[in-house]
């Protein structure tokens, strides 16, 4: 039965000493700690098994995904080199892009944040369908149309997507449910983890899930 494994990766920190929400603004990079979080998530994929015969790795474009998927890479690629296999090229690709959001380049969760102001409250009266910018079901349709693209053009291989918690969270919530509705403050994709999707390749029937948190300890 030939299959299919995504690994979703979930950038690392980022620097944000004024705790803005950055959303999909440019020059928000990873702090120093964000890329030891990604150097630990890079030796435990370097050294996966099957991570050899990586076929691709795809990345959102924003600044703080480009910059993991580079820290991967350097990680990834001379292992590759080593075993006679030519290094790969991150493929960017906007449908593993943050989720939209109406808070952008305001400052929430710390202090007299936007969040908590009167005039937006209407916007976060159920956190399980976000008023307040892209909706998780518009999420998950276009992080599975990148899925179903994948599996079509990577039979039978593993590949490399970095992007962005929401997005990878509301669309394990829909194979896992049935829905990707979900409690934006209980998910569980930490910074830099590695949600590991694999799915029939004929079918797209989905096979399992693991999920690992190389950098819990960084």
């Amino acid at each position: 039965m030939p299959a299919t494994t995504i690994h979703f990766v979930r950038h690392g920190q980022v620097d944000n000493p004024d705790h803005i929400l950055y959303e999909r603004l440019p020059g928000f990079h990873l702090s120093d700690r964000g890329r030891a979080m990604v150097e630990a998530t890079a030796r435990f994929l370097a050294e996966a098994p099957g991570m050899r015969n990586l076929e691709a790795v795809y990345s959102s474009p924003l600044d703080r995904t480009r910059e993991t998927t580079e820290i991967l890479l350097e990680q990834i690629n001379p292992a590759r080199v080593r075993h006679g296999l030519k290094p790969l090229e991150p493929i960017y690709d906007r449908r593993l892009i943050e989720a939209g959001n109406e808070f952008r380049g305001k400052r929430i969760g710390h202090g007299q944040g936007a969040l908590w102001r009167p005039s937006n409250l209407r916007l976060i009266l159920d956190l399980r369908r976000p008023s307040w910018g892209e909706s998780y079901r518009q999420i998950a349709r276009r992080v599975g149309d990148f899925v179903r693209q994948v599996v079509h053009n990577h039979p039978d291989a593993q590949v490399l997507a970095v992007s962005h918690e929401s997005p990878i969270w509301s669309y394990r919530h829909l194979l896992e449910t049935g829905h990707p509705e979900h409690n934006m403050l209980l998910r569980a994709t930490a910074l830099a983890s590695v949600t590991s999707i694999t799915l029939d390749c004929e079918t797209g029937k989905l096979l399992g899930i693991a999920y690992a948190d190389p950098a819990a300890g960084v």
